[in-house]
């Protein structure tokens, strides 16, 4: 395939992937500064923690993806974040219930897999410096 195409590729799942995950990371980020945290806590370690790692995967570390910045590092947050809403939160649920989780899980692995390709900051700062 054309190294050209490919990067391109790269960009565009970089960054609808991440765009779709901010979205459902916006409200989580605003439960952070609601007066009463409400989360579940599907790996054990307190409602608090684990809300904090949800806006780390599904807010944050998107924004870094998308800028192409630490985007291997940056999308295992995701990847991760989805692995155990998969697995973990709707584990027991029907596929139906999961399938939204594990696509956004193999999208990310892809872009941990792949990295940011030549369309992005990572890429453009190397060159600079």
């Amino acid at each position: 395939m054309n190294k050209t195409l490919s990067d391109i590729g790269l960009f565009v799942l970089r960054l609808s992937f991440s765009t779709m995950m901010l979205t459902h990371g916006l409200g989580k980020l605003d439960r952070l500064f609601a007066d009463e945290i409400k989360f579940g806590d599907p790996i054990g370690l307190g409602p608090v923690v684990s809300l904090y790692l949800v806006v780390l995967g599904e807010f944050l570390a998107p924004m870094f993806v998308i800028l192409g910045i630490k985007t291997r590092l940056a999308a295992f947050f995701p990847f991760f974040t989805m692995l155990v809403a998969a697995f973990v939160a709707h584990g027991a649920d029907p596929f139906e219930r999961k399938e939204k989780a594990l696509l956004f899980m193999f999208g990310f692995l892809v872009i941990i897999l792949c990295g940011s390709g030549r369309y992005a900051l990572d890429r453009i700062w190397k060159k600079s410096f």
